[in-house]
């Protein structure tokens, strides 16, 4: 079966994002019928006008059919798929972000949505592992990824080992990190590539071992109620533990870096 050479991009902030960055082609657009004399609806209008892209206006129902989501804001583009970079062009960037092991495409879009804030706009996506950049994450990214240099070639080993051959410290962040953030604000590296960990796996074996720093990751406590064999049933106890969570504690990490 051959690949779809189209999409469904949705929600308000990505249809203006993927028209003012020009870098995809807009076939066409269905927006809201309840939602035409909004000023924001209007605006659209008028760019989706000026790039020459036919307007349907459609009822909620449409909407979710062709983004399979109820999130969708009143705006639907047919667009040709994301366009992604070649990683040797991505080594133009003093800093580079790689994801290994996010598979949540609702964290990778928020990290990408953190990221292209804090000034990484090279990002390597492992072609295994990490979702690739589907209208769900642009979405949740809000439209960051159409102004980021993302590539999706090689694997997080291959992105790490290359980074490192052409001059890149890597830092990456896990729980176990001996590194401090003050250590690599003292370094001040020129070249850069930050290795964020997934939900579950974190950062592969791999990439600590040939790490230049790897950042201890310190984690709001949070309070969760497990059951102890001898609690009294409908009771249970709280207790503290680590919260690993790519999406908010990882790019405030970031954040902290920079």
């Amino acid at each position: 079966m051959a690949k779809a050479t189209r999409e469904y991009v949705y929600g308000i902030n990505p249809a203006f994002e993927v028209l003012r960055a020009q870098r995809r082609k807009v076939y066409s657009a269905w927006l809201n019928q309840s939602a035409r004399d909004k000023p924001r609806t209007q605006k659209l209008v008028r760019l989706l006008e000026q790039n020459s892209v036919r307007i349907d206006w459609v009822e909620k129902g449409r909407l979710i059919q062709l983004s399979t989501s109820r999130d969708h804001q009143g705006v639907v583009l047919n667009t040709s798929l994301y366009p992604y970079t070649p990683f040797e062009d991505l080594l133009a960037h003093p800093r580079l972000l790689l994801l290994d092991n996010i598979e949540d495409p609702q964290n990778v879009g928020a990290i990408l949505r953190s990221a292209e804030v804090f000034g990484f706009n090279g990002v390597c996506l492992p072609n295994r592992g990490v979702p690739e950049v589907y209208p769900s994450i642009v979405k949740v990214s809000a439209g960051a990824t159409e102004f980021m240099q993302i590539a999706r070639q090689f694997s997080a080993n291959q992105y790490a080992r290359k980074a490192a051959e052409e001059g890149y410290q890597i830092v990456a962040l896990d729980m176990n990190g001996k590194t401090t953030l003050e250590a690599v604000r003292t370094a001040a590296p020129e070249k850069l590539m930050l290795v964020i960990g997934g939900e579950d796996k974190s950062v592969g074996q791999f990439i600590l071992n040939m790490a230049d720093h790897t950042i201890g990751i310190e984690f709001p406590e949070c309070k969760c109620r497990r059951r102890h064999r001898d609690a009294r049933p409908g009771r249970g106890e709280f207790h503290r533990a680590p919260r690993l969570n790519a999406e908010d504690a990882k790019p405030q990490r970031t954040a902290e870096i920079f």
